[in-house]
Formats: C-alpha cells, sequence, structure tokens
C-alpha cells in the first residue's frame, strides 16, 4: 500500500471520529457481542429517539419507532449519522439488519460522507458489513477524504489505535467497549470481504 493511500485511510478514520465526537448517544454479533454490546430496555431519552432507542440497544422500541412512520435516515445533527451508522458504531447487529429490512437507505452519507459500510468497516462490525453487502451497498463510495470502506480498515492498525481509544473512552459511557485485540486482527478481514464483494 503505497503512503497516499495509507494517508487517505487515516485521514478517512479521523473524519469518522470528528463525526460522532458531537454526538455522544451508545454496540452486537456473537464475537462481537461479548465484548462490545450493553443491552438497556430504557425508553429513548432524546429529540432523536430513533438514535437513543438505537444506542440503548432496544430493538422493541427501535420497531415501534419504524411502525410509527419515523425517517430511517434521520441524521443527528452533530455529524450526521443515520441510526444505520450509530447501530454500526456501537454493534447493534440485530437492530442494524431491522434497520436494512426496513428499508433504510444504505448508501446515504454523514457529514463527511462516509456510508454505513465505511462505519461498520472501521468499527470490524462483521455481520453488519455482510449485511450491508447482502443487501447491495455501494463498495465504491468515496468518502469526502478520498477513502472507500475497503480503504478504511487498510492503515496499520497501529497507526489507528488511538482512534480507537479515543472512542473507547468517550462512548464507554453509554456502553461502548471495544476489544483492540480482535479489531486489530479483524481489520485485514473485513477488508477482504469488503474487496471480494466489490
Amino acid at each position: 500500500m503505497n503512503t497516499k493511500t495509507v494517508a487517505t485511510a487515516i485521514l478517512s478514520v479521523v473524519i469518522v471520529m470528528a463525526a460522532f465526537t458531537a454526538y455522544p448517544g451508545t454496540t452486537e454479533n456473537n464475537e462481537e457481542q461479548k465484548t462490545e454490546t450493553t443491552e438497556t430496555k430504557t425508553a429513548p431519552q432524546s429529540g432523536n429517539s430513533i438514535h437513543a432507542a438505537v444506542i440503548a440497544g432496544n430493538i422493541e422500541a427501535v420497531k415501534s419507532i419504524i411502525a410509527a412512520g419515523a425517517d430511517l435516515n434521520e441524521k443527528e445533527p452533530a455529524g450526521g449519522s443515520s441510526p444505520l451508522m450509530t447501530a454500526s458504531v456501537f454493534g447493534k447487529t440485530e437492530i442494524a439488519q431491522v434497520l436494512i429490512d426496513a428499508g433504510a437507505n444504505l448508501n446515504v452519507t454523514n457529514n463527511d460522507g462516509s456510508t454505513a459500510l465505511h462505519t461498520a468497516a472501521f468499527f470490524c462490525r462483521t455481520e453488519i458489513v455482510k449485511a450491508l453487502l447482502n443487501k447491495g451497498i455501494d463498495t465504491s463510495v468515496v468518502n469526502n477524504s478520498g477513502a472507500t470502506a475497503a480503504q478504511s480498515v487498510m492503515a496499520p492498525f497501529e497507526a489507528v489505535k488511538g482512534i480507537y481509544e479515543y472512542f473507547a473512552k468517550v462512548y464507554e459511557p453509554l456502553g461502548l467497549q471495544l476489544d483492540l485485540n480482535r479489531i486489530e486482527k479483524t481489520r485485514p478481514v473485513i477488508a477482504e470481504i469488503i474487496s471480494t464483494n466489490s
């Protein structure tokens, strides 16, 4: 991988990080679920109720909000993330699948031009990545940093480790727990999965 690709991937990650920094809103999949999901059954507490329900891991509330006709692509105000992106950050695999099945726009982008695939890839949410690919998400979308979702996980782990540590610290009160060893091992797997399906 050339220096420009690595630099682009790192910049892409920084922009994804910035998109969520101002939105402390809250994490699911066999191995992923064991270390990264804190499920609660509390009612949403914010104006962005679908995002709050996703963060809380309250699948029944998400289904109710969808049934009430909520905008499945409602962007949170700080970074422009959709509920599907929020589910990807916090590893809410089952909720992500509900949103996908309900017709969420897979290719909607946040303020930095990233899709849910960029987000799921960066956080190594393998099952969400597979669900998005199975549903036909566009793998060629390039975010504002010039990186595709596959490229966002191609930078050396040590170059982006601090970003994961930052996210873990900032969103830990909301239930986000990141297993850095798993993420480090999974990044090349995610890149291969996406590249194979492009």
